[in-house]
């Protein structure tokens, strides 16, 4: 049976790169996808495009083009990725700079724009999810809509070597290739669903292939140093085989494929996504050799007539600091530190509430608990939300404090005050969104 051959080169904006260069090499892929975007990824990108116009793009986007682009072209695999982020035009524009780095003339680079539904959704002003009020009522500072295969497979059907995306749903920027490939149905929910199954199952990268599966015990990984990247051969009937780059470490078993499945998934039978409301709840998973397992049974049902939208908003600044005890009396003496900050912050003017401390290597993970052995080195942590940059800052500043003015054989001292932006979720009706497919054609400029 013919098929085609779909990978994931990122998981997430930071993932690594040298994985993605040899599940290129040795991948036999007709597409590569690149993910990178969680849901606060996008909001802090929109603030990088506010400071610098040509910003707001992925992480390492342009070290991944270095690395990839020349040899995707001459294995003819095709660039599909949502690191567009806030700015997918200004990313468009590092690619093309890279190929004339390169000296690839001729490549071409589509952008799908519309994700950006700001002015949209000021107008429409629907109620936020987690808060209830509409979102006039909150200081928010960029919404963002999950497209779909709809509107990517212009881009797709124009030939490019590269494809860029905003905010695109995870599993849409695997479907799209199916769809496309195969010629299915924008309303066959049945193989809309089962491509979506195979899709959820690549969209973390090496999570299906033995990371973030391993324990050391009972789930056993080898070669977790050089974990392979996932691949997926998709069927015209839209069942698939999932397999990891050739030679590579880590696993892809039944069990790596059941924990994937369930990541991130509330109810099984009704998975929304902007193409189908998908049903995971009949599928069957069989490992036919080694690495490679059948994935089939999926279904779906019609797809909603909204889009989610991510928001972006601003809660103010977030201040942290922290410092490590150890040796005799190490528990005594960070406890002391604790307390010490903890009433200065509250002297200071942040309410208790705005307030988290830890003892890390004590309950920072699993709360206090009575007989656990006492460590005999730990670290207190402190964060405190306030409105200003300047009140944040005083949170690392009492914790850099306590140097001379806490108790004995402090060190390791850190402290960062950042931004805070909350992800908050809506929806918008489709008929709000405008999309659109921008294509250039590097040249010898």
């Amino acid at each position: 049976m013919r098929s085609i051959r779909i990978g994931t080169g990122a998981g997430y904006s930071g993932d690594r790169i040298d994985a993605a260069v040899k599940l290129v090499e040795r991948g036999n892929l007709d597409y590569l996808v690149l993910e990178g975007l969680a849901e606060r990824t996008t909001a802090l990108a929109h603030l990088e495009k506010r400071e610098d116009p040509e910003k707001g793009y992925g992480q390492f986007f342009e070290a991944r083009m270095y690395a990839l682009l020349a040899l995707c072209k001459r294995k003819n695999v095709r660039i599909v990725t949502n690191l567009g982020a806030a700015n997918p035009q200004a990313a468009a524009r590092v690619v093309v700079r890279v190929a004339r780095d390169l000296n690839m003339n001729g490549l071409r680079v589509a952008t799908v724009l519309g994700a950006d539904v700001a002015s949209s959704i000021a107008k429409e002003d629907p109620h936020i999810w987690e808060t209830g009020e509409p979102v006039s009522h909150s200081d928010w500072i960029s919404a963002d809509a999950y497209l779909g295969v709809e509107e990517m497979l212009p881009a797709l059907a124009a030939g490019v070597d590269v494809i860029i995306t905003g905010r695109v749903a995870d599993p849409s920027l695997f479907l799209a290739p199916m769809v496309y490939e195969w010629g299915w149905s924008l309303t066959d929910w049945d193989r809309l669903g089962k491509g979506t199954v195979l899709a959820h199952l690549l969209e973390c990268g090496a999570q299906v292939t033995g990371g973030y599966f391993a324990d050391g015990q009972k789930k056993r990984v080898d070669d977790l140093l050089h974990v392979g990247m996932p691949i997926v051969e998709v069927f015209k009937n839209g069942e698939g085989i999932i397999s990891k780059t050739p030679g590579s470490g880590g696993v892809v078993s039944v069990q790596t494929c059941k924990e994937q499945l369930l990541y991130e998934v509330m109810d099984p039978s009704t998975y929304i996504t902007p193409d189908v409301v998908a049903d995971f709840s009949n599928v069957q998973f069989q490992e036919v050799e080694q690495n490679c397992v059948h994935v089939t049974g999926g279904s779906g049902n019609a797809r909603t007539d909204s889009f989610k939208v991510t928001l972006g908003v601003n809660q103010g600044f977030i201040g942290e600091g922290f410092i490590a005890y150890a040796g005799h009396g190490a528990i005594e003496r960070v406890q002391m530190a604790q307390a010490i900050v903890e009433q200065r912050l509250k002297d200071a003017g942040i309410a208790s509430q705005d307030m988290k401390s830890d003892l890390v290597g004590m309950n920072a993970l699993h709360g206090d608990a009575a007989g656990r052995p006492e460590p005999y080195e730990v670290m207190f942590r402190i964060a405190a939300r306030a409105e200003g940059r300047s009140m944040a800052d005083r949170v690392g500043e009492e914790v850099e404090s306590l140097w001379l003015n806490g108790p004995g054989g402090p060190g390791g001292v850190r402290k960062y005050t950042r931004p805070v932006i909350a992800a908050y979720s809506t929806t918008i009706r489709r008929s709000a969104v405008k999309s659109n497919v921008n294509i250039v054609e590097v040249d010898e400029r």
